[in-house]
């Protein structure tokens, strides 16, 4: 093996709990092991990092990495820290969310490279959907004791906690279903460990269960911590919601700022945990961002590493213009070569005005801009004034009052920034 995977994790930050003798049984040869990934949406999200940063290590360690789509267990809902069910999904929409997964995968994991260890795509549905109900509890389920499966966290959690309205039979019978798969992989594909945060040590260790009472064989459980964030707020959640994979619904420039925005604490633990920099480049940064940390090494290092990884070096130099757009020193022609959804993530929340493309054509005179066609001013007098202290600019220029806003200060033929002083912006929407 070229790397020890248990040893790579530890200096990470990535392990949380792993069965005793997990990683000399890594030792010994390549190994096959399988993290689960939840298909009810079309893509996967920044939550989502850890589990796949663990199958990256674990193929670039020389081992065999299966990312299993649960398509039947998606169809259940997982009680492990959730409080409530999952809604059901058709297979259609199922095998669509799977493709989509694996084309995100494929930005970390090598699938198609012919490698003795290239990353294998399972969906549990495609075993699951042919066993029947009777048949799963004479084979499965006898084997299992509802003592056994009571004493796990995850359903104690639900069944204790004050906002419960208790588990259903569906739910209760979710660790059943994955430690099948478990088996399921450990007859079909040789694989003989389990990964996943730390809230699944419950439904894995069911799987290393049944492998040894019905498979004859030993299963082996690694988990990693949970995420969290320095100042208690929940990691991979922005204001809008969650921070996706997939650009459609987080667009680059927006992922890039929300590494850019780490704090110097999560930045040195994150680099670790979400990059595949070595161990002396790491701690060379750290070092460097502690003699200056108003440089922000770490976290640019960080926000470049991660979107590179997710996106790619294009989307990741756009996301870096767009930035120094809104915070640094820009000229009109940056602005101009923004595209508009990058435009509109850049300036979202801004202030905005619509105003006929023909009175723009005509010329806009400024105290129309400022004030009178506008209300970004509350007065004229206040326009006038702004312009005589020389604080009011159009798309990053300086302008006097008798500048004419015309066509061609259009962006994206649609868009004006006008700036008084370096606080206050707005746009004019031109329709």
């Amino acid at each position: 093996m070229s790397k020890n995977f248990v040893e790579e994790l530890t200096w990470r930050g990535m392990l949380h709990d792993v069965m005793p003798g997990t990683e000399e049984h890594l030792n010994e040869a390549m190994r096959a092991a399988y993290v689960g990934f939840d298909p009810t949406a079309d893509s996967l999200h920044i939550g989502n990092l850890v589990p796949i940063m663990l199958l990256a290590h674990y193929q670039q360690c020389g081992h065999k990495p299966f990312a299993l789509v649960g398509g039947a267990t998606g169809m259940i809902g997982d009680p492990s820290g959730k409080s409530s069910e999952r809604n059901l999904l058709d297979e259609p929409t199922l095998r669509h969310n799977q493709e989509c997964v694996r084309e995100q995968l494929s930005q970390f994991l090598d699938f198609n490279s012919g490698a003795e260890n290239e990353a294998v795509m399972v969906n549990n549905y495609d075993w699951m959907k042919n066993i029947g109900f009777l048949e799963f509890i004479r084979d499965v389920g006898k084997h299992i004791t509802v003592n056994y499966m009571m004493a796990k966290d995850s359903v104690k959690n639900r069944l204790t906690g004050e906002s419960s309205d208790g588990m259903s039979f569906t739910e209760f019978t979710y660790q059943l279903v994955q430690g099948y798969d478990f088996l399921h992989l450990y007859r079909n594909h040789s694989c003989t460990l389990q990964m996943g945060g730390s809230d699944q040590w419950g439904n894995i260790t069911t799987g290393t269960e049944l492998i040894r009472r019905i498979g004859d064989g030993k299963g082996y459980a690694l988990t990693c911590p949970l995420i969290t964030k320095s100042d208690g707020s929940k990691f991979g959640k922005s204001e809008g919601g969650n921070i996706w994979l997939d650009s459609k619904r987080t667009s680059p420039y927006k992922f890039y700022q929300y590494w850019l925005n780490t704090s110097d604490e999560d930045a040195e633990r994150y680099i670790k945990i979400f990059t595949f920099l070595d161990r002396e480049t790491i701690e060379a940064l750290i070092a460097e961002h502690k003699e200056a940390p108003h440089m922000r090494l770490l976290q640019k290092r960080l926000a470049k590493e991660v979107t590179i990884t997710v996106h790619n070096e294009e989307e990741y130099e756009k996301a870096v213009k767009a930035s120094e757009v809104l915070f640094g020193k820009s000229t009109a022609d940056d602005l101009k070569s923004l595209d508009e959804k990058t435009f509109l993530d850049v300036f979202e929340g801004v202030p905005q005005a619509e105003i006929e493309k023909s009175e723009i054509e005509a010329g806009l005179d400024m105290i129309g801009a400022l004030s009178a066609k506008t209300g970004f001013l509350n007065s004229n007098g206040e326009a006038r004034r702004a312009l005589k202290e020389n604080s009011v600019s159009v798309n990053k220029e300086k302008v006097k009052e008798d500048y004419a806003i015309g066509l061609s200060d259009l962006i994206n033929d649609k868009y004006v920034i006008i700036n008084k002083g370096k606080k206050n912006t707005y746009i004019i929407r031109a329709i």
